[in-house]
């Protein structure tokens, strides 16, 4: 009923209040579940930035950083410590495109490819050397190594003994050098670090030979000067044992086509031989 100070509007509104309270309460439950979602999906975000990919156990391996040198271009490289020296040589193709077969890598002498880089010493900022050409560059070659070598052997093969030759036996007849290195029969080891020395020439003079990793030579060293042989233009490395002093050998480094060009050294240290060979030749030998 109407009054005059207008009391009927104000219950009629009081009796829609609990209407729009009601209406207000849904929303309000709805903002929550809403904001409720929104949390949950936020701690789902979270929880799973927080879970592994599985790749902290690579991040933990310790690494190296080397420096790859091959045909005067410098890479970085940085590897796990546990890798091999064929994983190196993988690595090293990825880089180069310098098949692993094809590759001499060096680092205080040849690297060995079934050692680990731990077990090698290779640390942080190493130097590694890498020589070797290209199936293209091989291809180019007009008169592969291997041939040469195969020439090489069949003709040895028909000779005596080269300790027995006289060429040969007016040096060896000298005897043993007194400041000769030592010579261990039956082992093998890579290069010294220092020139191998003592020995004697084709003409009975000194002679020693520095390997230089670094810059890919063979240097002769004489009392009169020093011969920097690049190694590629090696063709063959030849040895033998000499006769009742097996522990010390006679090593020819052929330089040109032919045996005319052998460069003779006599009393190489038995241990050292086939590292010598390696070296100069490497494993691969394809030219």
């Amino acid at each position: 009923m109407a009054t005059q100070d207008g009391s009927e509007e104000v219950i009629m509104e009081t009796e829609a209040n609990p209407e729009e309270a009601e209406a207000r309460a849904e929303c309000a439950d709805k903002d929550d579940t809403g904001n409720t979602s929104h949390t949950d999906e936020e701690n789902a975000t979270t929880q799973d930035s927080s879970i592994s990919n599985g790749d902290d156990a690579d991040d933990e391996e310790e690494m190296v950083d080397l420096k790859i040198i091959w045909n005067k271009i410098k890479y970085d490289m940085k590897i796990p410590v546990s890798s091999t020296g064929a994983k190196l040589k993988e690595r090293i193709h990825s880089l180069t495109g310098l098949p692993p077969a094809m590759q001499k890598v060096m680092y205080k002498g040849l690297l060995p490819e079934d050692k680990t880089l731990r077990d090698i010493k290779i640390t942080n900022g190493a130097k590694i050397m890498v020589v070797g050409s290209t199936i293209n560059d091989v291809l180019a070659v007009n008169t592969p190594k291997e041939v040469v070598q195969q020439e090489v052997k069949a003709e040895e093969n028909k000779k005596e003994p080269l300790c027995r030759q006289k060429q040969h036996r007016k040096v060896l007849d000298k005897g043993k050098p007194e400041d000769i290195m030592t010579a261990v029969k039956g082992v093998k080891e890579r290069l010294p670090t220092v020139p191998l020395s003592g020995m004697f020439n084709k003409s009975g003079g000194k002679v020693r030979l520095t390997f230089k990793l670094e810059q890919d030579q063979l240097w002769i060293g004489t009392k009169e000067r020093t011969e920097k042989v690049p190694m590629g233009s090696i063709k063959n490395v030849v040895s033998e044992p000499i006769e009742g002093h097996e522990d010390y050998h006679m090593m020819a480094f052929q330089l040109g086509p032919t045996e005319a060009s052998q460069y003779w050294v006599y009393w190489v240290p038995a241990q050292f031989v086939d590292a010598i060979k390696d070296t100069v030749l490497g494993k691969w030998q394809y030219f």
